[in-house]
């Protein structure tokens, strides 16, 4: 039980430091989407799409690589680190080379929206390759400050990241055309340069919040030493290929719908679709926010618990916790709707009704978070027992339903089609990944339990938003009567854990 509490402290912890961030970055969408036409935030979230994937494949799973092998090198640590972040420079130099002199070419081939000259979109896509290779260094630095288990050090570093580029934002869309307007000091200077209401700010806030925080990584930097071992650099490149290619499949699952809804539907209407889909995916960011807060958490703990004899009841009993997390936050979140879609207001009345026109998908994108939460969960298997080849088939069998699903359909039913194959594509995930799992590294999880929490958030969300047409107060009521029953239902391992 004292490990489950020591897990829940840590877990707590970043999550405590991702809620945080994340929280102030939600706040960002109302300003968004209030100052950007949808087809403007449709570019948005098309590209946004684009970097996502591509961060799976710079990081090269060195991330999830880095923490095994300091678990089966205690002795090699220095090295291990050295390894895993000389692989990921190495290919953010190869990226760097091959992309930034081709960002026309690039632009040219990406553009969704008719209205934008691609000389825009040149400039959109070097500030992402300079996001995107910044991001990759940072990737083994951070996983070093998370396996020494200085969560408060990766929170602070986190937040001043998301503070910077909040503040960035704020001053572009805010700050300087109210210089301008009022002539204050400066003004003419400013004038010369900046161009109101320009997409372009916000990805360049991006880039250099994300700059200052890997200068401030410094120290991690510092501790880099130019030895590398060969033989443990190609048994940890083995290692973690397959989990690139999952991670890479699993970052398809969640973006590449809104690509394919910029390339399959017709260009007079693909970036409104896509603005209107990411805007409302952003409700659900908060059951995103807990998944990678207990993602950031699990991971290393997963692996410094693997030798102990409890082990798999220890990851039995976090799953069910876990479970019973998310279920009560997708009722929540499902029973407020009505609040919440007012942070995704547009700048007029007609804009509004478009951003609110996408509502009805929201309930199916959070119980496709439901499922990615699971599968997160349960793919400690595959990577205790180094077999990440099975990570690679299940995110590849993920991403291959969300490419064919998503062709079929989204010339017919665009944007709706999207949510509901996304959520197919992580129920496929988690039903394959508990499948093998216990067929090779059997994990005694309360199946049964875990469904009845399942079954029961679903029925209760059905009834909220179909039943009882989102009225904020019955599904509210909903919602509590769950929360109770959960806690009388688990009042005395509640009891044992926290009496420890």
């Amino acid at each position: 039980m004292s490990t489950a509490k020591k897990f829940a402290g840590q877990t707590f912890v970043y999550g405590l430091s991702t809620i945080a961030g994340r929280v102030l970055s939600f706040f960002l969408t109302p300003i968004y989407t209030r100052t950007f036409s949808t087809k403007v935030y449709g570019i948005f979230g098309n590209l946004y799409s684009y970097a996502s994937m591509l961060n799976a494949l710079l990081a090269f799973g060195m991330e999830t690589t880095f923490f095994r092998y300091l678990n089966k090198r205690p002795d090699d640590k220095q090295t291990v680190y050295n390894n895993a972040f000389g692989a990921v420079l190495a290919v953010s130099l190869l990226f760097l080379v091959l992309t930034f002199p081709f960002a026309g070419l690039i632009a040219s081939w990406i553009r969704i929206d008719s209205s934008t000259p691609v000389s825009e979109y040149i400039l959109f896509i070097k500030f992402f390759i300079g996001t995107l290779v910044v991001d990759a260094i940072s990737v083994i630095p951070f996983a070093k400050i998370r396996a020494e288990g200085r969560p408060g050090r990766y929170g602070m570093l986190k937040f001043v990241n998301v503070m910077m580029f909040v503040s960035l934002n704020l001053m572009f869309i805010y700050l300087l055309p109210a210089i301008v307007k009022h002539n204050w000091p400066g003004a003419a200077f400013i004038q010369v340069w900046f161009k109101q209401g320009w997409i372009g700010y916000v990805f360049l806030s991006n880039f250099i919040a994300n700059s200052i925080t890997a200068v401030m990584l410094m120290p991690e930097f510092l501790k880099l030493r130019p030895r590398f071992s060969k033989e443990l650099l190609t048994e940890m490149l083995l290692y973690s290929w397959p989990v690139l290619i999952a991670n890479f499949s699993y970052l398809v699952n969640e973006n590449l719908d809104k690509i394919l809804l910029g390339n399959l539907l017709p260009l007079n209407e693909s970036a409104t679709q896509v603005g209107i889909y990411s805007a409302c995916s952003k409700i659900s960011v908060f059951l995103s926010i807990f998944v990678n807060a207990f993602r950031l958490g699990a991971e290393p703990f997963f692996f410094s618990h693997a030798k102990n004899k409890n082990a798999t009841q220890t990851y039995a009993r976090i799953m069910h916790y876990f479970v019973i997390a998310v279920c009560m936050i997708f009722v929540a979140l499902v029973a407020n709707i009505e609040l919440l879609k007012y942070f995704i207001k547009g700048k007029d009345a007609a804009q509004t009704a478009l951003y609110w026109s996408g509502i009805k998908v929201i309930p199916v994108l959070l119980f496709g978070y439901v499922s990615l939460g699971i599968y997160m969960n349960l793919s400690v298997w595959y990577k205790l027992t180094d077999q990440t080849k099975y990570g690679l088939y299940i995110s590849g069998i993920g991403a291959l339903v969300t490419i064919v699903l998503n062709v079929v359909f989204i010339p017919y039913y665009g944007y709706i089609a999207s949510a509901w194959i996304s959520l197919c594509a992580y129920t496929t995930m988690m039903v394959l990944s508990y499948l093998w799992g216990q067929k090779h590294y059997p994990i005694p999880y309360l199946l049964k339990k875990n469904l009845a929490y399942i079954i029961i958030s679903l029925a209760l969300v059905y009834l909220s938003f179909s039943v009882f047409k989102r009225n904020i107060f019955i599904s509210n009521g909903l919602f509590i009567l769950f929360a109770l029953g959960a806690l009388y239902t688990e009042r005395k391992e509640l009891k044992a854990i926290f009496s420890k």
